[in-house]
């Protein structure tokens, strides 16, 4: 018998398609995986933090001003410097992480 789509057509149809790709893609990967390392995780991590704090700065810079606070003093300050640097710190670190599980990776299909 021959793999037909929908109603006897020759062609198959994307929803079966779609289907097993996800099937392939949701496969189990092979016990002998690069395992994750410490140092990644706790970039992967830092990056997080630092992200969560750029919009919690974000959200008291934007009462603190509803409220009428004095921006002008240090407090404000470095909270509005956290605003702008936070989010660049941690696209590095995200980069960071990336290239080194490249490389890592590259280095374990090549077996050294």
């Amino acid at each position: 018998m021959t793999d037909c789509g929908i109603n006897g057509s020759p062609y198959k149809t994307k929803a079966r398609t779609a289907r097993g790709r996800l099937l392939r893609m949701s496969e189990r990967t092979p016990e002998n995986d690069v395992p994750i390392r410490k140092v990644d995780r706790i970039l992967a991590f830092m990056s997080l933090g630092l992200i969560v704090l750029s919009i919690l700065s974000f959200l008291a810079v934007i009462i603190g001003s509803s409220a009428g606070a004095n921006m002008s003093t240090p407090l404000w300050n470095a909270v509005g410097i956290v605003v702008i640097v936070a989010p660049i710190i941690a696209f590095v670190l995200l980069l960071t992480v990336l290239i080194s599980s490249f490389v890592r990776r590259a280095r374990a299909n090549r077996g050294d």
